[in-house]
């Protein structure tokens, strides 16, 4: 059985809780955080990228079950424009998190 509970670190579109609504049809609470070691950048999307001394600001989102992450992967164009990966991110209280995070395949090095 899937789990309901699945966490999401989110740094671009989807930190608008409007966007999130219209998506799942339901208020999703994000929760602020941040990811060590990546840059955030932007061509048509956004997309993060590993740099060195480098911080992304963006919030995790909670309570996602098996149809949001099917939603969510559908809207990011998984597997084309972005994957869905685990990640270790840092809340505001300095708790390491795991949570996914959907990384952009090659477009954006491109």
């Amino acid at each position: 059985m899937e789990n309901d509970d699945q966490l999401l670190f989110v740094y671009g579109s989807l930190m608008d809780p409007a966007e999130r609504q219209r998506l799942l049809t339901r208020p999703i609470e994000a929760i602020p955080a941040r990811l060590d070691g990546y840059v955030r950048g932007r061509k048509r999307y956004y997309f993060v990228a590993k740099q060195t001394d480098a911080v992304t600001d963006g919030a995790i989102l909670e309570g996602l079950g098996a149809r949001d992450l099917a939603i969510l992967d559908d809207y990011e164009e998984v597997p084309k424009l972005y994957t869905r990966e685990r990640i270790e991110v840092v809340a505001t209280d300095a708790r390491k998190i795991e949570c996914s995070i959907y990384l952009p395949t090659s477009w954006a090095g491109d």
